[in-house]
């Protein structure tokens, strides 16, 4: 029997192949002499070209990534630009730090500050991390701690990957993805789930593999096995073999054995998603991430230049739904022209609608823009806003939206608030989409791309499944539409206990609608809806899960 890790599955499917293990970067400490001759001025000259290197890497890079790592790239860029950052560097080389040391130095202040900013940063200081190792390699002249470039595919195997080497992942190269931190929503998790790379992370420190180890790695079960037997080799792809087929002869609208229709839809977040997007049998896009736009610029995108981007897509789902989610900007994806004042604990600060409150100009254009491109096309084109916590402010976006000429306004449910009174937001707004993600971590109060804390965000606690079954039960009272639109929606496993809760839409990356759809038309209504009431029955979410699967064993059906 081989040796097995286990860890978080966060993209289905099964590879097996050859180990190639990320390289360290070089170790700097402060004190230290490295490269230090020259003036401070041509030392401090040094060190900003090194920065400024970096920052253009990662801008060239989010021109060429998707809107899973774009967004995060761009912000990424902004904090290696930032002059209190430099300022950092030409005080460190003031007291006689080389190049390398003052980078190093400065990035160490800003670790400290975004470690004291609570858990929520955690991923951020990961990302400082990355950033200080490439600006220290460019100053000394060393390679740059990158993804192998073998001329085989192989196994990718780190301690954890940052925005900047996920973006360039060549699926054709890359088999899997294992990383011994991370959580289970970090970026790494998304982005290999978009490009459909199995993927394992947080099996912990120390894995045992090297260079050209075979490993067998399998993201539905989260297992690592290292140097496989042929037959657990074989085991493993035949069933994988036989799950793609049986995706293979389902098609059209998403529903139940039994007829109950469920919307399977896709998220995408910038036009370059479109041409993967809208191949996909989907019923539309159930989140249409605007960030993109925002993102990196000096100034707010003019309306001609949003109703451009939004005409696009729109066109390319002629006929179907798009759910436009207005901008969610604040925390993690600061922008330079909304200022308002420090925040202890961004996260829990001015993010998503409440960025309206200082500059409202920013939601009227949006959503102008919005209708004015809608009304060009034959698309069904909702609105959604991001972050709501109480009644009144889906009330205020909602007339909003109406008075632009968009005749369906919705809210994102993100935090308790907001789903234990989902009854009345639903007064006010025409549906509600659940983001699983952000809820989860706003109930447990654990950050989602933490490693450390993610026993605590298992999507299956009764816990959050109550707080989705309390919207969705509004939703039916009140014959609105409820989706989910988070993370959960993809996992086919929890997908049906989702349906069985009374959420009746699922929006996903386009990669994850085979399966959903599949495991879905396995199983009548009530056989989901005895599913679901044994999870929130359970005690935690191991229960949870198990309870649910075996009930849905008994009525397992081949697809037609």
């Amino acid at each position: 029997m081989s040796d097995t890790r286990k860890g978080f599955g966060v993209s289905r499917g099964v590879a097996v192949g050859p180990v190639a293990r990320m390289a360290a970067p070089a170790v700097v400490t402060p004190g230290s002499d490295h490269s230090g001759d020259g003036t401070p001025a041509e030392r401090s000259a040094a060190a900003a070209a090194a920065l400024a290197s970096v920052a253009d890497m990662l801008d060239e890079r989010a021109c060429g990534a998707g809107s899973d790592s774009a967004d995060v790239l761009a912000a990424l860029a902004m904090m290696v630009r930032d002059p209190t950052l430099l300022s950092a560097v030409d005080s460190a080389v003031g007291s006689g730090a080389s190049a390398a040391v003052a980078i190093t130095t400065a990035f160490g202040s800003f670790r400290a500050m975004l470690e004291a900013a609570g858990p929520y940063f955690a991923e951020r200081v990961s990302d400082l991390d990355d950033l200080r190792d490439r600006a220290v390699a460019k100053v000394l002249g060393l390679p740059m701690p990158e993804i192998p470039d073998l001329d085989h595919p192989f196994v990718l195997v780190a301690h954890d990957l940052a925005p900047a080497d996920t973006a360039v992942l060549d699926p054709a190269k890359v088999l899997a993805i294992v990383t011994e931190r991370g959580g289970p929503s970090s970026h790494t998790a998304i982005l290999a789930k978009s490009l459909g790379i199995p993927a394992v992370v947080c099996v912990g420190d120390g894995i045992t593999v090297a260079d050209e180890d075979v490993v067998l790695v399998d993201g539905a079960l989260g297992t690592v096995q290292i140097s496989p037997s042929d037959d657990e080799i074989e085991r493993a792809l035949a069933r994988y073999r036989s799950e793609v087929e049986e995706a293979r002869r389902a098609s059209g609208p998403g529903r139940t054995a039994d007829g109950t229709p469920v919307k399977l839809m896709v998220n995408i977040g910038a036009s370059r998603d479109l041409e993967t997007a809208a191949a996909a049998d989907s019923e539309g896009v159930g989140l249409f991430r605007t960030e993109f736009l925002f993102l990196e610029r000096a100034t707010a995108p003019t309306q001609a230049e949003q109703i451009a981007v939004y005409t696009e897509v729109f066109d390319e789902f002629a006929g179907r739904r798009v759910v436009v989610r207005t901008l969610d900007a604040g925390a993690d994806k600061p922008l330079e022209f909304v200022r308002h004042g420090q925040e202890p604990n961004p996260a829990l600060g001015v993010r998503g609608l409440r960025t309206s409150r200082f500059n409202p100009c920013l939601l009227g254009d949006q959503l102008d823009a919005i209708a004015a491109a809608a009304s060009k096309s034959s698309a069904d084109v909702w609105v959604m806003a991001p972050m709501v916590s109480v009644a009144a402010e889906i009330r205020e976006f909602a007339d909003k939206a109406r008075a632009a000429g968009l005749a369906v306004a919705g809210a994102m449910i993100e935090v308790p608030a907001a789903a234990l009174r989902a009854s009345t937001i639903l007064e006010h707004g025409d549906f509600v989409s659940i983001g699983t993600n952000d809820l989860a971590q706003y109930t447990f109060a654990a950050d989602r791309m933490l490693g450390a804390v993610g026993d605590l965000l298992d999507p299956w606690h009764p816990a959050l499944l109550e707080l989705i079954r309390i919207t969705a039960s509004a939703g039916q009272a009140a014959g609105k539409p409820v989706a989910v639109c988070g993370e959960a929606a993809s996992d086919p496993e929890l997908a049906p206990v989702l349906v069985g809760l009374g959420v009746r839409s699922l929006s996903m990356a386009p990669s994850a609608i085979p399966a959903v759809r599949t495991v879905l038309l396995r199983y009548p209504i009530d056989a989901l809806e005895d599913a679901a009431a044994l999870a929130l029955g359970a005690e935690d979410g191991a229960s949870a899960r198990s309870a649910a699967l075996s009930r849905l064993d008994r009525d397992r059906a081949p697809i037609a």
